[in-house]
């Protein structure tokens, strides 16, 4: 018999990875404050935890899609005495996205307590979370990694092994300093086509024909077009991975000019009161100098 693998958040992204899981079969028990999506999860055939405590009595491997570092800290009683008992002898699994150094003291704290820990952040939406197309990077100790990698196949169209923690979330920082630069300079050039007439159909038609797309930008254009700002990642999580990355380059000493003026254009856009829009909302930030430069 399978052993039960706990879950917790189920929010925007945990929730699609949690259900995916359920119905391949591995036997879950699933916990989340919100309490949202609790008769989803009954209904594929998980059992909902009646608090964070069941979770870790109930099983060996917990996988955490959390919001944050406090969210994780938490979730895992850290800085309590309560923290040794839920992480010892048990596999802590991060599938969310936090700073490398976070996740690297984390481990040894986690590994101190006779626990395991695998970073598995993953790259991809609500849509491709929904479908079970996520990429999953891994860094871990590597027979850690091989159990976490096979665990999570249900959720993803592909999963690497980057090496030891934190190489994971600095190569999902890369991959995220490219889709956001990619996502606004989409943006921007939408804005443009727009204020000089163009109809944005046709310039989906054209853009969409072209060598330059790809499945993220046929999604965010549609979208763009369709001034569909319907949540698949939320500006305010692009605005705190932009500044992940902004703070992990200067902790380097390197420069990253195109993710700089993305986080201030996010960062202005989640001040005009569009944080739990789409990425795509960015738009507005434009449109807002666009304004100012008239």
């Amino acid at each position: 018999m399978q052993t039960a693998v706990g879950f917790i958040g189920l929010g925007v992204m945990g929730t699609p990875m949690a259900l995916n899981l359920t119905r391949a079969g591995t036997p879950l028990v699933a916990w989340s404050r919100s309490h949202g999506s609790d008769d989803a999860l009954r209904d594929a055939g998980a059992r909902v935890a009646e608090n964070v405590d069941d979770v870790f009595a109930s099983c060996r491997t917990v996988i955490l899609m959390l919001a944050n570092d406090a969210a994780i800290d938490a979730a895992l009683a850290r800085g309590s005495p309560g923290f040794a008992a839920r992480v010892g002898g048990h596999t802590i699994v991060n599938m969310g996205t936090n700073a490398p150094e976070y996740s690297r003291a984390l481990a040894d704290e986690i590994a101190a307590a006779s626990g395991r820990y695998v970073e598995a952040p993953v790259s991809g939406s609500r849509k491709p979370a929904e479908a079970g197309q996520l990429v999953v990077m891994l860094a871990g100790a590597p027979e850690d990694v091989d159990a976490v990698r096979a665990l999570v196949k249900p959720l993803c169209r592909d999963s690497f092994v980057c090496g030891d923690v934190p190489s994971a979330l600095t190569m999902k920082l890369a991959v995220n300093l490219f889709l956001i630069t990619m996502v606004t300079g989409l943006t921007e050039a939408t804005h443009f086509a727009q204020r000089h007439g163009i109809d944005l159909a046709r310039f989906a038609d054209v853009l969409n024909a072209g060598p330059m797309a790809s499945d993220v930008s046929r999604v965010k254009l549609g979208k763009l077009v369709a001034e569909d700002f319907s949540v698949q990642a939320a500006i305010t999580d692009v605005l705190k991975n932009a500044r992940l990355v902004a703070e992990s380059a200067r902790s380097i000493g390197i420069a990253s000019p195109l993710l700089d003026i993305c986080h201030a254009l996010y960062g202005e856009t989640e001040r005009a009161g569009h944080g739990a829009a789409d990425m795509v909302a960015v738009i507005r930030a434009i449109e807002q100098r666009t304004g100012d430069a008239r």
